[in-house]
This record gives C-alpha cells, structure tokens and sequence, in this order.
C-alpha cells in the first residue's frame, strides 16, 4: 500500500500490522490510539517516524524500540513515561536531559549531581605530662576520592580544636571534625600519671590513640590509646627501668602507629606515629602526624624527647633531676598533628593542632563557603574554621 493510497485519518481497526511497510505511514496521521503497540510489527515503523508523537498517542509498551532508537530531544517531559523505557532502552548517560524518575526504568539520576574529592581530618590530642608523658594522638583522617555533591544542598562543615597539652598528667582529646553526616574523631590525649597516688594514666583512643606514660617508682608500664580503623592507629606504650628512668610513647598518626620508647636510660621517649600526604590541596602535604613522647632522666644528663610524627606531630619534652627541661611543641595547626608529651615537672606540655576540611571538585565553581582557589584545573575550598559548604 503505497502512501498516495491513504486519505485522511487511519483509525482503530482500518489498519492491521501486516499492511504496514516501512515509511509507508508518516507518524502526522496517526491519531490518538489509532495503531496500538500490538498492531506495530518489528520494524514496521521505523523511530524517524514516532519522532512528534505525544505520549498519548502511542500506547503499551514500546518493545520494538531498541538501544538508542530514541534520542534526548525526542524525550520531552513526560512525552515517554518510564514505564515504557524497558531496560537498556535509553542510554541515561547521553541521551537523557534532566531527570528520570526513581521506578520503572528510571534510577533518579539528575544533572545537579556531581563528584569531589574531600579531605576531613579531626583535632590532635594535647600531650601528657609527668613521668615520660605520653605524646598526643593525631586526629582522626578521612580521605573520599568521589564523594557524591547535590547542587544546592548545604553541607555543615566543623573544624575541631586540639586538645590542650596537661599541666597536671592525662593530654585532652582533640575535637572532631565534620562535613555532613561524615565524622573524623579527635585524636587521643596522652598518657600521664598522678604522683600522689602512683596512679599510671594510659594513652586515651580517638582519631588516633595517645601514647602513655610510665611510671618508675612503681615499675608500672603503660600501653597506648587505641585508633579508630579507617582513620587512624594506636598510641606506642611507655618504659621505665622501675627505679630511675621514665619514657613516653609516641602518639598515634594516621599512617602508622606511634613508638614505644625504648627499654635503656637513653632510649628517650617514643616517636609519634607518622601521618599520611594529600595533594587535594594542589600542593603534596602531610597531615596526621602523632605526638612525640617524653622522657625524664634523674641524672644531670638527659635523653632528648621523641621526635612528632611527620604529619604536624609536636617533638616531646625532656625533664631531669636537675630540673633541667627542653620544652614539648604543639602539633601544627590545621594538620590534626598530636602534641609533644613532657617527661616531667619542668618545661612545656604539646597541644594538639587544629583540624581542616578541603573540597576539590574538577572545573569552575560551583559552591560556595570556605577559601576558594584554582589550581590545575580543579575548584578547592578550604575549611580551617567552621562554617556551611553549599554545593
């Protein structure tokens, strides 16, 4: 049946399956439920030809359409209801414009959805004092290579604190850090003792866990602070010869486990656990570096403190009986590194330093909040006080 054979309109029932050839009947006459899906053999119209058909003039399922028969521009919203998109049907990647609802084919994909890289890293953990002094834990770090962003969506951003390095024995816990629903916990205070009650104060957990002190008088020996898995390891253990000589451990790090100070006199106290590099940044830095311990010698002579964890971490004090002292330094800001623990009464106790938030996504800006630069073709917003990410 040749096209100049048709007149008018093809209404229900004129026209069966069999009498349709290709092209012979342009989709401008058929008119609203005229040919059911039924009616429509394999390949008998082609995808050219339902090019400006609404959804209400084709119905049933569109089971003869294959793999890319029908193109974006020929999606109009609610032109083709999803549940005439069998699976496979139509690439979402390159052939749909907007959104396809959640359920029959659709999987709620949407254009505002995109991809960042995100670095959280938590407060570090103030280092201990008296009788070697455990050095601070390094705050907790998460690290996300594609973590899903919502246009428009705001996103709660905390920075933690360091924890304060004690003046008395036990370091505080570092704060925790937060973007979202994702936390990164404060490192681990390290470990002390109380000298009026022989009491030994272990290591505290966290992001990363305190390195704990020792405790000669009473020849007790101290264990570190357990880390959280997936951010960070454990605090290193103390030492004492259980008449003399006391050492801290090192405080955790986010890529390794602080050191327990060695077993003589002039071991010194443990070194913190080393921390872990990003370039997020645009430049290689080392984040969650763990508290170097401290040590105490009753000499006149001393060994020095442990070295901080590289990463931020604070290097531990020395104390002896001269009342000789090397100061503990603080973990670097904005690094989670852990403090330096002081081994005696003398000299300066490590604070924990400051956490961040960073988000690099490739491209122009799209969100707002934080400090925003460029760099290689990536948008960076950095957090180092608290604040709101807007997608």
């Amino acid at each position: 049946m040749s096209l100049t054979q048709v007149s008018g309109d093809v209404v229900s029932s004129n026209v069966i399956a069999q009498a349709l050839t290709s092209n012979t009947v342009p989709g401008s006459v058929i008119v609203n439920n005229s040919i059911t899906a039924q009616q429509i053999a394999n390949s008998s119209i082609t995808p050219t030809q339902i090019s400006t058909v609404a959804n209400t003039q084709v119905i049933g399922a569109m089971t003869n359409i294959g793999y890319g028969a029908i193109n974006s521009i020929q999606i109009a919203a609610g032109a083709v209801g999803t549940s005439q998109i069998s699976a496979n049907a139509v690439n979402l990647t390159s052939q749909v414009v907007g959104v396809l609802p959640v359920g029959n084919g659709g999987n709620g994909f949407t254009s505002n959805a995109y991809y960042a890289r995100l670095l959280i890293v938590a407060g570090g953990g103030g280092g201990g004092k008296y009788n070697g002094g455990g050095g601070g834990g390094a705050g907790g770090v998460l690290q996300y290579q594609s973590y899903p962003l919502t246009s428009g969506t705001g996103y709660t951003v905390t920075i933690g604190n360091g924890g304060a390095g004690s003046g008395a024995s036990q370091g505080a816990s570092g704060q925790n850090s937060v973007f979202g629903s994702l936390t990164a916990i404060g490192g681990g205070g390290g470990g002390g003792a109380d000298t009026s009650s022989g009491t030994l104060i272990y290591g505290l957990s966290g992001g990363s866990g305190g390195g704990s002190a020792s405790y000669s008088a009473y020849n007790q020996t101290g264990y570190g602070g357990t880390g959280t898995s997936g951010q960070g390891n454990n605090g290193g253990g103390g030492a004492s010869d259980g008449s003399t000589w006391r050492h801290g451990g090192g405080g955790g790090g986010a890529g390794s486990p602080g050191h327990s100070c060695g077993g003589t006199n002039m071991s010194g106290g443990g070194t913190g656990g080393s921390g872990i590099i990003s370039d997020i940044s645009g430049t290689p830095t080392s984040y969650g570096g763990g508290g170097g311990g401290g040590c105490y010698y009753p000499g006149a002579s001393y060994p020095f403190g442990g070295y901080g964890g590289v990463g931020g971490g604070g290097n531990g004090g020395a104390n002896n009986a001269a009342s000789t002292s090397i100061g503990a330094t603080n973990g670097a800001a904005n690094t989670g590194g852990g403090g330096g623990g002081q081994g005696g009464s003398g000299g300066a106790v490590g604070n924990g330093g400051s956490g961040i938030v960073i988000v690099a996504y490739m491209g122009p800006q799209r969100g707002t909040g934080g400090t925003i630069t460029s760099v290689n073709g990536f948008t960076i917003h950095t957090f180092t006080s608290s604040g709101t990410f807007t997608a």
